[in-house]
């Protein structure tokens, strides 16, 4: 006698799930953000937007203003901001050149991503 055979078809749901779940654990990527690289600023209060391609997990993000490799301010990002946005403010700055950096993962979970923004204080 002989087996069944099941349509390929059958199979694509399962294929569909795995791969859906492996890139929902992929890390964010820096879509955009405010200050753009490079940009010059004044020394007022200061906020930045750091937008991702996905969803991040805003409870564990970290952002921080870095000046000659010491951090001059942890920032507390809002946590009820858009899903893929952190933003946060940063009290007046001296003139200067600083890093925003950031820290994030996926909201999913799954591995965080990081990176700097360059911005300079006039």
């Amino acid at each position: 006698m002989q087996r069944p055979v099941l349509p390929t078809f059958a199979f694509v749901p399962a294929m569909l799930l795995l791969t859906s779940s492996f890139a929902a654990a992929a890390p964010p990527h820096l879509a955009a953000s405010t200050p753009v690289a490079e940009a010059i600023l004044d020394g007022r209060n200061q906020q930045f937007v750091v937008r991702f391609d996905a969803p991040i997990d805003h409870a564990a993000a970290r952002l921080a203003i870095v000046r000659n490799g010491n951090v001059v301010e942890r920032l507390h990002p809002l946590l009820d901001s858009a899903p893929d946005v952190l933003f946060a403010s940063a009290s007046a700055l001296a003139p200067g050149h600083y890093t925003l950096h950031w820290h994030v993962g996926a909201a999913s979970g799954g591995d965080v991503a990081e990176g700097d923004i360059p911005f300079t204080v006039r």
